[in-house]
């Protein structure tokens, strides 16, 4: 018996319009009604998520910032942080700087910002996030985050992966969230750290627990939980990692996936 359900939310929860469909609204009332602990893992800031979370009626700690961050939703007590190393940020922003690359960093749960241009406000369009900007940019290279985020086309960020990886060493990790964006946290800010974190926090074993994601920055939760599924719509290496392939995020996969092995378990 599965007693514990992360979910990814862009293009796993939600679907392309951006709206939780009422079936997959019925699913989720059904299986936290039948005693599963759901909630929500996603590289998104905590207030980006916690308004997707309220919206759906979850009321238990969610894993934002790809994992950085655990926080319960009622209370809004920290239980799991990971700031990226101040060394590595500074080292991030010198980087950035050099190469003219766009680079948003989140303080105090605000995204940050050089310059207003069509990278921020397309990003800012997709998860509805509220940003700042801040021309001298680099005086919040000495402010804690836990998640900066790179903007560029998806070669580039794969040529310039590798460069980062080896400037910021082993202490941070590096991510594609998707095609267009890498993301640097700290080398435990992953989905799946927070996930073993949550299972002992609610006292089950990584064998009852249920991922669902679409992108390689769920791959460390899919490999951690007991079922790992990807969706229909996910990248071809999650879907060859994963336990599973449910249905896409437009046909109700998360749907199909709680029906399958959480409210009819064979």
């Amino acid at each position: 018996m599965y007693k514990l359900i992360a979910i990814d939310i862009d293009d796993t929860l939600i679907n392309d319009n951006k709206e939780v469909t009422p079936a997959t609204q019925q699913a989720l009332e059904q299986a936290i009604a039948a005693g599963v602990i759901v909630t929500l893992a996603t590289g998104r800031a905590y207030s980006s998520a916690q308004a997707i979370a309220r919206q759906t009626g979850l009321n238990v700690p969610i894993i934002t910032y790809q994992g950085s961050l655990v926080k319960n939703l009622l209370d809004e007590k920290v239980l799991y942080e990971r700031y990226v190393p101040a060394e590595a940020i500074r080292k991030t922003f010198e980087f950035c700087a050099e190469h003219h690359l766009h680079l948003q960093t989140y303080i105090d749960d605000k995204l940050y910002a050089r310059e207003e241009n069509q990278k921020l406000i397309d990003y800012t369009n997709l998860n509805r996030t509220k940003y700042y900007v801040e021309p001298d940019f680099l005086k919040l290279a000495s402010q804690p985050t836990p998640k900066m985020l790179i903007i560029d086309e998806p070669d580039y960020l794969d040529k310039i992966a590798p460069q980062l990886r080896e400037l910021l060493g082993a202490e941070v990790h590096i991510t594609k969230s998707k095609p267009n964006f890498l993301e640097i946290t700290h080398q435990e800010g992953t989905k799946g750290h927070a996930l073993k974190f949550l299972a002992a926090h609610f006292g089950c074993e990584l064998a009852e627990t249920i991922a669902i994601g679409d992108s390689w920055n769920d791959h460390e939760m899919l490999e951690a939980a007991g079922l790992g599924v990807a969706m229909g719509n996910a990248i071809p290496a999650l879907k060859e990692i994963a336990d599973y392939v449910t249905l896409s995020n437009n046909e109700d996969g998360v749907k199909a996936v709680i029906d399958k092995f959480v409210l009819q378990p064979q």
